[in-house]
């Protein structure tokens, strides 16, 4: 079951509320001392978080489908990089990351019960409280929590609002819905918070020298300016007059710090090409999650700052946000 991006969590009664966890998404399977772990593209997960396979292996219930998300805190924060760093085709590596950085189950919704029974078409106050049954059989060394969940929005808005470190957003369900697989039958609002940023540097679009992109950059305590992402979100009407304002300022080094990488097999040479820039443009963006200090996906331009210093474009605006 997926969930349907809302700008706002949904008001009356009938609704549960949970957080959203920046993890892989995960489906449960226990059946015997057979244990899978399926991704939301359909495939396995299992080689590359064997601590989990070996903790649900010895759980004490037999037969289960549970479905969470699997995430890896690091000093207390989740941290999508280091599930990414998972995705190695070395046995050994991954060894060695799940005794160093183990990972854990948040778990929010239970498929079959502790006697492997299907309950994909009951309510969810049923489902959940399977899920409370089959987890509750659980010890430390499984590695599976109970996501918390709430029916009172205003705690769920202050979880949205930065009350609740770590996550990603929050998740609305009916509570009188069934598990509807392949089908966004559940509400997601995600946070958004917004950060000044300096523009180190710009992309050309494949048809022709005007601007595609803005790469933007934040700088450290030792005044390095490091590249943290870019932002696409600029009206075609904009861009001939913005192309000419940047080939102005076009100067190297651009980022002095970590600065756009080399072509990756995802993108051809023409399009990983960038142009530095003297650090004296300013935006503000929205962003939704940070990860290993940049910007996960893209972000949304909001406006310019000429009235703000690019040296006042610091990391601090991001730290545990």
């Amino acid at each position: 079951m997926e969930a349907r991006l809302v700008a706002e969590l949904p008001s009356g009664a009938g609704w549960q509320f949970e957080p959203k966890w920046d993890g892989f998404r995960c489906l449960v399977y226990k059946n015997g001392a057979e244990v899978k772990l399926q991704a939301k593209s359909g495939k396995s997960l299992g080689r590359y978080f064997p601590e989990i396979i070996t903790a649900i292996a010895s759980a004490p219930i037999k037969r289960f489908t549970i479905d969470g998300e699997l995430i890896i805190e690091i000093d207390g924060e989740s941290s999508f990089e280091a599930l990414q760093m998972r995705l190695h085709p070395a046995a050994s590596r991954i060894a060695k990351l799940a005794r160093e950085t183990p990972a854990m189950l948040m778990a929010f919704d239970c498929l079959r019960d502790k006697s492997g029974w299907p309950i994909v078409d009951a309510a969810l106050t049923k489902r959940r409280q399977a899920l409370e049954d089959v987890v509750s059989g659980f010890s430390g060394k499984q590695r599976t929590e109970l996501t918390r969940y709430t029916t009172d929005r205003r705690l769920a808005l202050r979880w949205l609002n930065g009350g609740l470190p770590g996550i990603d957003g929050v998740i609305a369900k009916r509570l009188d819905s069934p598990y509807v697989s392949a089908e966004r039958a559940m509400l997601k609002v995600k946070r958004i918070r917004t950060a000044d940023c300096v523009v180190g540097g710009f992309r050309y679009g494949a048809a022709g020298k005007v601007v595609a992109s803005l790469l933007l950059g934040l700088f450290d305590e030792a005044g390095k300016l490091h590249h943290v992402g870019f932002t696409s979100a600029i009206s075609g009407a904009e861009k001939p007059k913005l192309t000419e304002v940047l080939e102005k300022l076009i100067a190297p080094p651009g980022f002095t710090g970590d600065a756009p990488g080399a072509p990756s097999r995802w993108s051809n040479a023409r399009s990983a090409e960038w142009q530095p820039l003297k650090p004296k443009l300013v935006a503000e963006v929205a962003y939704d999650h940070v990860t290993g200090h940049r910007f996960r996906h893209g972000t949304r331009f909001i406006r310019w700052r000429p009235d703000k210093s690019a040296r006042q474009c610091t990391f601090e605006q991001i730290a545990s946000k």
